[in-house]
C-alpha cells in the first residue's frame, strides 16, 4: 500500500499556521446562519461547520476524530460556543444527512461510480509514462478535482494504481521481451551468470561509471561502446516505451544485484535488463562526449596558463629575438658577410656583361666566342663562381637562424610574443592539444559518435568533416575549399580563431593546425550549449526532439499565459512573437519610467552625468540599536539548543522530506522504520561519515544497513526532491517574511560561494561511485540537503517520537 503521505491526496497538515486557520477555516456569517439552520444543538452545529470548511479545503470529508485539535477549538471559538463542545454525531444516518446538506452547499455532485472511472482512465494512460504509485494517484486526483466530483477514499485510488500499475508494466516488459531474438535474451541472461576478470558477473560491468578524463580511460570506454553494441539494437527493444518507463525500468536494474535479479520472472528480468543496457548505451556515449568536452576545456585552460608564463617570461623571450635580429642584420648589414659576397659577386660578374654588352638574344655560339676571343668556359666558369659566393652570402644568414635553434623555433617565440600582445591564447593550444590529435579524430568518427545539428546551422559540422579529410595532412596548411569547391565557411569562430586559422599571404589555404584545434574547440562548445547533439546520447541528445507537439501547447496555452500573467482572463488575442516582445517592451518601459520617477528621491543610487554610468553610493550602517540587542538575547533566551541529528529528526517529522526516498521500483520500502532509517542515513551522509563509521557510534544499526538504504533508496533526483520540500517549509515560516515584503528581498551584499547551486542546477545527473565523471559529488548534495535543516529545525517545534532519534 502506498503511503497517503507521499502523494498529494488532501489530509491535515501537522503543523496549521494562524494564517492558514484564518484563511481557510474562519465561518463567514452566511455559512453560520446555514449551519444554524440544519442542526439542533452546539455538537451538530460544530460537526457541520467543520465538514463545510474541511471539505472546502480538501475536496473531501475526514473523519470528525481525525480534524486537528487546532481546528476544531479555532472554529468554536470563531463561533462562540461552550467550551468543551465536541463536534460528534449520535447516529450514522444524521452524518450521512450532513453531509448531503455540505455537498449542496459547496455544489458538488457525489458521484463515485463516475469518479472511479475518471481514476482509472487517468492512471491506465499515465501508467504508460510514469511509474511511481504515489505520482498516478497525485494525476487522477487533479482529473476528479477537474471534474467537479467528490473524491473516492484512498483506498481507493492505491488499489486502483496498484492493480493497472502492474498490468501495464507486464505489457511492457511482455513487449521488450518479444522484440527480442532468443539469441538477444540468451545473452543478457549471460551476463548474469558469466564473470568478468574482477571476479564480478558481467552484469556488474552495465553499472560502472565513467574514470576521468584521461586517454586511457577514453580507449576503454570506446570497448565498452563496442561491447554494449554487440549486445543488440537497444533502440529497438524499446520502441514504443516512454523515456520515463525506461529510466524507471533501468533503475530498478541498477540497484538491484544479479542474484536479486535471478528471482524475478523471466520476462520482467530480461526486460529490466535491457533497459539497464539501453541506458548504458546512452550513458557510455554521455561519458565520451563528457570527456571530450572536459579535455578540451583542461587544454584550453593550459594555453591560458602558457599565456600567463609567457606574460611573465617576455621580457626575456623579447631580448632573446632583438639579440637574434641583431645579429641576422649584422650579416645582412654592409661589412657583413653577406654583403661582401654580395659585392664580390658582382664584380666577378660585371666583366662577363661587360663582354656581352649589345649581345643580341639570338645570337649563335661562333658569335659569342668571337666576342669572348674564344674563351667561353672561363666566362661560364666565373658565373657559376659568382653565383656560389652569392649563394654563400646568404648560407651565413641561414647559418645565424639555424644557430638560434632554426627557423621553427624563430616563429614559435614570435607567436609567442604576438599571443602575449594580443591576447592570443588560441595560437597556443595546439601545442597542448597536438598530443591528443589522433585520439580527438577518433572520438569524433561516426563509429564512435555521431554528431548532428541541433539546428539548420551546421557550420561547426562541416569544418569538422573538412579537418576529418585532411586528418593525414602533415604540411603547414591545407586548402580552405571542401569537395564542391565552396570555401569552408569559418564564420562562427571568434576573431582571433580566424586570425590564427587565415594566413593572408596563402589565399584559399588555412592553417592545418589552428584549424583542427579551432575546430575541437567549437565541437566541444558545440556540445555543451545543446547545438550539436549526440545520435543515441541522453544527456547530449537532441533537445528539438523532446519538445511537446504545436497543437499539444495550444491546448493549454490559453490558461498558461494567464497563470504567469502574460495575458487577461477571457482575452483571444493571437499570441506570437511579436505580441510577447511588444508586452516585454511595455513592461522593460514602465520598470524604466518607475526608476526615472523615483531618482530624484533615491539618495543611494548616482548618475554620473558625463558617463551616465550609474552606481550605488556605499552604505553607512547606524549601528546595531539597544532594542535590536535586546531582541538577540530574547530570541537567544528562548531559542532551545538542539543537536543536528535532532533537527533532522524534526524536520522529517513536521516537514515529510523523508517521504521521497524509496526503492527505485517506485514500491513502498520495506523497511520496519523508514522515517528513522532515512533520518540516520542522511544525517550519516550529510555529515560526510562512512556508514560503518557511524554504525560505530550509532546503537541498533549496522553499516551494511546504512550502505544499503544509501545505495537503493537515495539518489540525486529524489535528493533535490528532499531539498525543494525544505526550501518551500522554510518559505512558509513567518521569519523568512522578515527578509521582505514578498516582493523584495533584504540582503547585506555578502558574496556567498554559488558551487552547490550550480552543482544542483545541472541538467542531467547521475549517481555514480568516488573518483568517475558519473559521481557528480553526490556527497555536496547530501550536504546541501543537510544545510537547509538547519533554519527549519530551529523554528519548527520538537515531537517526542521524533527525538529519540537524536539520542
Amino acid at each position: 500500500m502506498t503511503s497517503i503521505e507521499r502523494t498529494a491526496y488532501p489530509r491535515f497538515k501537522r503543523l496549521i499556521s494562524a494564517h492558514e486557520l484564518h484563511l481557510f477555516f474562519s465561518p463567514s456569517r452566511d455559512e453560520l446562519e446555514w449551519a444554524a439552520d440544519a442542526t439542533d444543538c452546539d455538537e451538530h452545529l460544530l460537526a457541520l461547520l467543520l465538514m463545510l470548511k474541511s471539505y472546502r479545503r480538501m475536496g473531501c470529508f475526514p473523519a470528525l476524530e481525525d480534524v486537528p485539535v487546532m481546528v476544531v477549538d479555532f472554529v468554536r471559538r470563531a463561533v462562540e460556543l461552550p467550551e468543551g463542545t465536541l463536534p460528534v454525531y449520535r447516529a450514522e444516518r444524521t452524518a450521512k444527512h450532513r453531509r448531503g446538506l455540505v455537498r449542496k452547499q459547496v455544489g458538488v455532485t457525489y458521484d463515485q461510480a463516475r469518479a472511479r472511472e475518471i481514476v482509472e482512465q487517468s492512471i491506465r494512460k499515465e501508467t504508460e509514462a510514469k511509474n511511481r504509485p504515489a505520482d498516478l494517484i497525485n494525476i487522477a486526483l487533479e482529473k476528479v478535482v477537474e471534474a467537479g466530483l467528490e473524491l473516492p477514499g484512498f483506498s481507493t485510488f492505491d488499489k486502483m494504481a496498484s492493480k493497472i500499475r502492474t498490468e501495464v508494466n507486464a505489457s511492457i516488459c511482455a513487449g521488450i521481451h518479444d522484440r527480442m531474438s532468443a539469441a538477444q535474451r540468451a545473452g543478457l541472461m549471460r551476463l548474469l551468470e558469466e564473470r568478468d576478470s574482477d571476479g564480478t558477473t558481467l552484469f556488474n560491468r552495465l553499472k560502472k561509471p565513467a574514470k576521468g578524463p584521461t586517454w586511457s580511460h577514453f580507449k576503454n570506454l570506446t570497448k565498452r561502446l563496442e561491447w554494449l553494441d554487440e549486445l543488440g539494437d537497444t533502440d529497438m527493444w524499446m520502441a514504443g516505451v516512454a523515456a520515463g518507463k525506461i529510466t524507471d525500468f533501468a533503475g530498478e536494474a541498477d540497484a538491484a544485484d544479479a542474484s536479486e535479479l535471478r528471482d524475478f520472472v523471466p520476462v520482467k528480468r530480461i526486460a529490466l535488463v535491457a533497459a539497464l543496457t539501453h541506458k548504458a548505451r546512452m550513458r557510455v556515449r554521455d561519458d565520451l562526449a563528457t570527456m571530450f568536452c572536459k579535455r578540451v576545456a583542461t587544454k584550453i585552460k593550459k594555453a591560458k596558463a602558457e599565456l600567463e608564463e609567457i606574460r611573465l617570461a617576455e621580457r626575456e623571450i623579447v631580448e632573446a629575438l632583438i639579440g637574434n635580429y641583431r645579429t641576422v642584420l649584422k650579416h645582412i648589414d654592409a661589412g657583413g658577410p653577406a654583403q661582401e659576397a654580395l659585392t664580390k659577386a658582382a664584380a666577378m660578374t660585371a666583366e662577363v656583361r661587360q663582354a656581352l654588352e649589345g649581345l643580341d638574344e639570338e645570337a649563335s655560339v661562333d658569335e659569342v666566342a668571337t666576342r669572348l676571343e674564344g674563351r667561353v668556359s672561363p666566362a661560364v666558369l666565373a658565373l657559376v663562381k659568382a653565383q656560389v659566393v652569392q649563394a654563400g652570402g646568404f648560407g651565413a644568414v641561414t647559418r645565424a637562424v639555424e644557430g638560434f635553434g632554426g627557423f621553427a623555433k624563430q616563429y614559435e617565440q614570435i607567436e609567442k610574443v604576438s599571443a602575449h600582445h594580443g591576447n592570443f591564447w588560441e595560437v597556443l593550444l595546439y601545442g597542448q592539444i597536438g598530443r591528443d590529435r589522433a585520439v580527438m579524430f577518433d572520438l569524433a568518427d561516426n563509429d564512435k559518435l555521431k554528431f548532428t545539428a541541433t539546428s539548420e546551422d551546421s557550420r561547426v559540422l562541416d569544418a569538422l568533416a573538412h579537418a576529418q579529410r585532411h586528418q593525414a595532412a602533415r604540411g603547414e596548411y591545407i586548402t580552405a575549399f571542401n569537395e564542391e569547391g565552396k570555401e569552408v565557411d569559418i564564420s562562427f569562430a571568434t576573431q582571433n580563431w580566424r586570425k590564427a586559422v587565415v594566413d593572408k599571404t596563402r589565399t584559399g589555404q588555412f592553417v592545418r593546425k589552428h584549424f583542427e584545434a579551432m575546430v575541437f574547440t567549437a565541437l566541444a562548445e558545440e556540445l555543451r550549449t545543446g547545438d550539436v547533439a549526440v545520435v543515441g546520447s541522453e544527456e547530449y541528445a537532441d533537445w528539438s526532439e523532446q519538445l511537446l507537439a504545436w497543437e499539444a501547447v495550444q491546448e493549454t496555452l490559453g490558461s498558461y499565459l494567464v497563470e504567469v500573467g502574460l495575458a487577461e482572463a477571457g482575452e483571444s488575442a493571437e499570441f506570437d512573437a511579436t505580441f510577447f516582445r511588444r508586452q516585454l517592451e511595455d513592461k522593460l518601459r514602465g520598470a524604466a519610467a518607475a526608476a526615472d520617477a523615483g531618482y530624484p528621491e533615491n539618495d543611494g543610487l548616482v548618475i554620473d552625468p558625463e558617463t551616465g554610468i550609474p552606481s550605488l553610493k556605499a552604505f553607512r550602517a547606524d549601528g546595531q540599536r539597544p532594542s535590536a540587542k535586546r531582541l538577540e538575547q530574547e530570541i537567544k533566551a528562548r531559542m532551545p539548543e538542539r543537536s543536528l541529528m535532532g533537527i533532522v529528526a524534526r524536520t522529517a517529522y513536521w516537514v515529510e522530506w523523508w517521504r521521497r526516498f524509496g526503492p527505485p521500483s517506485g514500491n513502498e520500502p520495506k523497511l520496519t522504520d523508514p522515517l528513522g532509517r532515512y533520518v540516520i542515513v542522511t544525517f550519516v551522509k550529510g555529515t560526510n561519515m562512512g556508514p560503518y563509521e557511524a554504525a560505530r557510534h550509532i546503537p541498533g544499526v549496522s553499516g551494511h544497513e546504512l550502505s544499503y538504504v544509501a545505495n537503493k533508496h537515495f539518489s540525486i533526483v529524489l535528493l533535490n526532491e528532499a531539498i525543494a520540500d525544505l526550501v518551500n517549509a522554510h518559505a512558509r515560516l513567518d521569519i523568512s517574511q522578515a527578509w521582505g515584503d514578498g516582493t523584495a528581498v533584504a540582503a547585506d551584499g555578502t558574496h556567498m560561494d554559488t558551487y552547490l547551486d550550480n552543482l544542483l542546477s545541472e541538467t542531467s545527473v547521475r549517481y555514480g561511485k568516488p573518483g568517475g565523471i558519473a559521481y557528480h559529488h553526490i556527497s555536496d548534495t547530501y550536504v546541501a540537503l543537510f544545510t537547509h535543516f538547519i533554519p527549519c529545525g530551529v523554528c519548527y517545534p520538537g515531537r517526542p517520537e521524533a527525538v529519540r532519534y537524536a539520542a
